[in-house]
């Protein structure tokens, strides 16, 4: 046996290793012998100096494509920098065992001074534990790596990106669809998912989502496949996250297409594992996967350097393997590249300076690689931040666009984009069953029990929910202004569930809570809404108003009542009353002005009788005083405006003094503080928290109560002096109580009710819409007033307040006296003008009438007579004194 071959025996002996496993790993010890020798061609160099230790699994398409990139990323540089740097390459078949064999012989044996690989952190873990042992720094191309590796592992060194990004690329595309639940399949064995589902659960909480189950399935169980599908195709969520290697997934998706779950209403979402291996899928691997969307990792093709390296490994892998179908590389490839580069390039500057200093030089390495920037941060290249959502569909995948932590989803990969959090605006998805109808994303399991609807027994106002038993205590009946509302609204979906309800006789929060525990699928009744819930539940939109209002006892108003005579009519209607009336007295005065010698005299006596004509017209009829046809038929119509009105007044201020008028015994919560007065609320609400927490009432002066005659007993006897109830029960409440008690204060914005479900239930969002076609339609408000129907009680304030009148009231009346006021003064003025001198001394009078009044409001201490002898009235007549107008009045009167 050779000397390895001792040392490996001799480890086993020690103890090193199970006793139970001792057989096996012989074994494997003989096969890896076999397969060393086999690789001894593949080392370049014999001397020991200048080699690089590769770890990958040759029979899988990843190795392939690494052993091809990392040889020609060293004859690369061996050509450019003048070098004779080697590989020596073990191949460990995805045994962690072997990978560990794998390391120490490369280090011990064949004396390389670096290692590259293995591909999972299983693998990567145990060879890192060599490389730590044996101070060789070890590139890991595994994907996600443990925060705390690199503290353990000092000489670990993460050569490919973190790829953590991808599950906020998942969780985008779901959120794009509003989809709630997911199913999340991955490998049992794969300790990198405890770092990865973190970010996972986090960022679909972020859009609204959850996962409904993590399933992990086993290589080694064959059976497992079929049991664990048929159950989740026993659940309602239909969209699955398979984060598996290829192998793995391959088997996940026959078995599923053989049980149909392949077909219309599934999404599957493939991570970047299984997507980066897209370009070497054929036909056959294709028509599995018709439909799947995938999350794949990006690096830059259109890069130059890359082209080159494209055309010439194309080249090399149709010659080297054959078997396969396509020869393109992918990002395994490329970081295989770049990884082996780094390498190099800290060889070639070390000399002879020993691992220690290889480990700093791989520190500081900076370039531009095939896939982006190679540089170390803690031993970390940068995360991935972009990626590519591909559609597999036909004979190939579609390129649908990129998602990029900066910018959201782009149809292309170009810096600088507009961010779009939808996926929608890319190009068009086909879906498992060939159609791009957008699927549901869950549907009501076939099998499944009815939904448990937990059900409140403590509402105090048994109008929105009532728990009733039959005398012998068996059957419960609910029902209630919430049962009846979600059942119309149960109905109201294109697939309604089945239900049952469950008395609660705990608390509000209590009920809520129980849905997070899973004892119940959801809580219907009058459950308020407020932030504290939303950790346990999520809530349809709510139903009713929200809001808290303090109800006090009602007492009679006691203000002063000097200006209720005002009351009836409104402001604008008094002021349309004294218009109307100055007008018409000022037709009547004017028509009637040269009858009597009373109306001579000065300006302030003509005003003076036109006003106390206007006025006193109401209250009694001059007609024997009238001489003119056209004065009375002003003055008849005047005088039955006039009478309509003061009846109207008079019986409006009747009413105004029978009614009594009611005013709040507390108006503010300053008065109830500064009182330290006792507040009330019903009992098993959130509203004694509120009135602690926001509204700062001391717990000693909180009382709760069961019933809304407790509430309304505890008022009347002063045990209270206020009560704190949601809006929609205050209807109810003054719907018995209105002439009692009354709103007082401010309305605060909290609450609302709504039905409760667990948080990312598929059913919300239907429940929701079928919530709102009961409300548009109008069967809401229905059931709403048939549930106060019975208690409803007539406002008196808002009577009072509607009993006063505008002059909308008397639009007609007042157009009738006016229009007939004006009617008659246009008569008088045309019939004046039956003579040119009649017609002038008529003009003169008003021309004399209104220089008087403007002379008098310049110098009221003169006398109308002298301001007449200096104005000129005509271009042919001057008046002299204001005796030869009066003359001229008189002799016109008697003609």
């Amino acid at each position: 046996m050779k000397k390895k071959d001792r040392g490996l025996m001799s480890l086993i002996k020690m103890g090193q290793f199970p006793a139970l496993f001792s057989f096996f790993l012989v074994t494997l010890v003989v096969s890896w012998r076999h397969e060393t020798e086999g690789n001894m061609n593949l080392t370049m160099d014999d001397s020991g100096k200048g080699r690089i230790g590769v770890i990958v699994d040759k029979s899988s398409r990843i190795g392939k494509e690494e052993i091809l990139a990392m040889q020609m990323a060293v004859e690369d540089f061996n050509s450019s920098r003048n070098q004779s740097f080697s590989l020596v390459i073990r191949d460990y078949k995805s045994d962690p065992n072997l990978a560990s064999l794998a390391a120490k012989e490369l280090i011990s044996m064949q004396r390389v001074q670096v290692l590259i690989g293995p591909q999972t952190w299983e693998a990567t873990s145990i060879v890192s534990e060599v490389g730590n042992e044996k101070q060789t720094p070890v590139l890991a191309l595994a994907n996600e790596i443990p925060k705390w590796a690199n503290e353990r592992f000092k000489f670990l060194v993460q050569a490919s990106p973190s790829q953590l990004n991808q599950m906020r690329a998942i969780a985008s595309i779901i959120g794009s669809w509003d989809w709630h639940l997911v199913n999340v399949i991955y490998e049992d064995r794969d300790f990198s998912t405890t770092e990865i589902f973190p970010h996972l659960v986090h960022a679909l909480k972020d859009v609204g989502a959850e996962v409904s189950e993590f399933v992990g399935l086993s290589q080694f169980d064959s059976d497992i496949f079929t049991k664990e599908l048929e159950r989740l195709r026993r659940g309602s969520s239909r969209i699955f996250v398979v984060h598996l290697p290829f192998k793995l997934a391959m088997r996940l998706f026959e078995t599923a297409k053989e049980m149909g779950m392949m077909g219309k209403d599934y999404v599957w979402i493939t991570t970047d594992t299984f997507t980066s291996l897209a370009h070497s899928f054929n036909v056959s691997i294709n028509s599995v996967l018709q439909g799947v969307v995938g999350v794949k990792s990006y690096f830059p093709e259109r890069n130059p350097r890359y082209r080159d390296f494209y055309l010439r490994f194309c080249q090399r892998f149709r010659l080297e393997h054959f078997d396969e179908d396509n020869n393109e590389p992918g990002i395994f490839a490329v970081q295989a590249y770049d990884s082996a580069t780094t390498a190099a390039m800290a060889m070639s500057e070390i000399q002879e300076k020993g691992n220690d200093h290889l480990l700093e030089k791989i520190e500081l390495t900076d370039f531009q690689g095939l896939g982006g920037k190679i540089q170390f941060k803690d031993r970390k290249l940068a995360p991935a931040d972009t990626f590519q959502i591909i559609n597999i569909m036909g004979r190939g995948c579609r390129e649908l666009g990129f998602w990029s932590d900066k910018s959201g989803f782009s149809p292309e990969s170009r810096e600088n984009l507009s961010s779009n959090s939808s996926m929608k605006d890319l190009s068009q998805v086909f879906w498992p069953g060939g159609s791009s109808e957008t699927p549901r994303g869950w549907v009501v399991p076939t099998d499944a029990n009815p939904l448990r609807i937990g059900v409140p027994n403590g509402s105090m106002f048994k109008q929105y929910v009532q728990v009733e038993e039959d005398p012998k205590g068996n059957n419960l009946t609910f029902k209630g202004l919430a049962i009846d509302l979600f059942k119309e609204t149960i109905h109201s979906l294109h697939v309604p569930p089945s239900y049952e309800f469950y008395r609660f006789n705990g608390s509000y929060d209590d009920l809520v809570k129980q849905i997070y525990l899973k004892n119940f699928d959801a809580a219907v009744g009058d459950i308020a809404i407020i932030s504290r819930r939303y950790e346990h539940a999520e809530f349809t939109h709510p139903y009713s108003e929200a809001g808290l209002v303090m109800i006090v006892p009602t007492r009679k108003d006691k203000s002063n009542k000097s200006l209720l005579f005002t009351k009836p009519f409104t402001l604008t209607m008094w002021i349309a009353i004294a218009m109307i009336n100055a007008y018409n007295g000022f037709v009547v005065w004017f028509i009637e002005r040269s009858r009597y010698p009373s109306h001579d005299g000065s300006m302030f006596n003509h005003a003076g009788t036109m006003l106390c004509s206007s006025f006193t017209t109401l209250f009694s009829l001059h007609g024997n005083m009238l001489h003119s046809n056209l004065s009375r038929m002003t003055m008849v119509v005047w005088l039955f405006m006039a009478l309509v009105i003061t009846q109207i007044y008079t019986a409006n201020l009747t009413s105004m003094l029978t009614i009594q008028r009611l005013e709040p015994t507390i108006s503010n919560i300053e008065t109830l503080q500064r009182g330290n007065a006792l507040v009330g609320y019903g009992k098993g609400s959130f509203v004694k928290r509120y009135l602690e927490e926001v509204l700062h009432f001391r717990p000693e002066n909180i009382k709760n109560y069961s019933t809304p005659d407790d509430f309304a007993e505890a008022l009347r006897n002063q045990e209270i002096s206020a009560a704190f109830l949601e809006v929609p029960f205050v209807k109810i409440f003054l719907a018995r109580f209105c002439r009692e008690f009354m709103i007082s204060g401010p309305t605060y914005k909290v609450g609302g009710f709504g039905f409760a479900f667990p948080r990312g239930s598929p059913l919300l969002m239907d429940i929701n819409v079928a919530l709102l076609k009961v409300s548009e339609t109008g069967k809401f408000k229905a059931l709403e007033d048939s549930m106060i129907a019975n208690e409803t009680c007539e406002d008196d304030d808002a009577k009072e307040e509607g009993s006063r009148l505008s002059p909308n009231s008397f639009f007609i009346l007042f157009v009738f006296s006016g229009g007939v006021s004006t009617i008659a003064l246009t008569l008088f003025i045309f019939s004046a003008h039956s003579s040119s001198f009649h017609q002038n001394a008529i003009w003169r009078l008003m021309i004399a009438v209104m220089r008087h009044w403007g002379k008098h409001r310049r110098s009221p201490s003169r006398r109308v007579c002298d301001n007449l002898q200096s104005t000129t009235v005509s271009n042919n007549f001057v008046h002299n004194t204001n005796l030869r107008i009066q003359e001229a009045v008189f002799s016109t009167s008697k003609r």
